[in-house]
């Protein structure tokens, strides 16, 4: 018989029971609630513990229940997608244990939420033809490869051209995204740099910013979307869970012990 574990979501501080209704991940329909131990809780719901599925689905359920609860709670620490105990009783064993370190980072991030900006260049076009302008380099080996006749030293010239290319486009994305950040500095307690896709996207940046402070930073995105109107496009999205700005580890009871 398959036996169910709980899967957690986020830990808050609170004094009664929550319910969000049946929403947990997996498709179920599981209860979403809480377990609690003297005033320190986490948000789960039922699930199997032999079998998990990782897919897109049970990743944008996990942060929907998580901002489900943001909507309700000023400080809410999310956990890594995928993290089961086995009973209730783990649960309130771990927050027992690990109670102090729990409510201290309850207190750092309360009112903090997270917002991500992403910057994407409307015309490639443009931005080769800038980095062309702008390295004598890259100039000098283009004015070689049209002279070449030889087969085999025209692609090295050619492979050396694309290095320079990639090099160039990498530092120019670093330079853009520089620009923009520098414009939230004074709104944003930190950002983290992440992962950009395809030659277009130069930013994909993180901000952890108080809550309160969100028409001011809608205002700055507004300056900047105007600013870069005919050059670029971004995708702003707020307010999200603190996944960036946290890594918060729970291992089964017996891990820890």
């Amino acid at each position: 018989m398959q036996r169910d574990g709980k899967y957690i979501y986020c830990i808050i501080a609170s004094e009664y029971d929550v319910n969000l209704g049946p929403v947990g991940v997996g498709g179920r329909g599981d209860l979403v609630s809480t377990i609690g131990f003297d005033g320190l809780c986490m948000v789960v719901s039922d699930h199997p513990l032999s079998r998990f599925v990782v897919n897109p689905e049970n990743m944008m359920c996990h942060q929907k229940v998580i901002e489900l609860v943001m909507k309700e709670f000023r400080s809410v620490i999310p956990i890594r997608f995928g993290t089961i105990a086995a009973t209730p009783d783990e649960i309130r064993n771990l927050l027992n244990r690990r109670y102090s370190e729990f409510m201290e980072l309850l207190q750092q991030f309360e009112n903090k939420v997270e917002f991500n900006v992403r910057g994407t260049w409307k015309s490639m076009g443009v931005i080769f033809k800038e980095i062309d302008c702008e390295h004598l380099e890259l100039q000098k080996i283009r004015a070689e490869i049209d002279k070449m006749s030889d087969k085999s030293l025209r692609d090295k010239l050619i492979d050396d051209a694309g290095k320079l290319v990639e090099q160039a486009l990498a530092e120019k994305k670093e330079e853009e995204a520089r620009f923009i950040i520098d414009s939230f500095r004074k709104s944003v307690f930190e950002y983290k740099l992440n992962k950009t896709t395809g030659d277009a996207m130069f930013m994909n940046t993180a901000f952890l910013v108080n809550d309160a402070r969100e028409v001011e930073f809608d205002n700055i995105m507004a300056e900047i979307g105007e600013k870069f109107i005919d050059r670029s496009d971004f995708v702003y999205t707020a307010p999200l869970p603190i996944f960036n700005f946290i890594d918060l580890k729970i291992f089964p009871e017996k891990w820890e012990l």
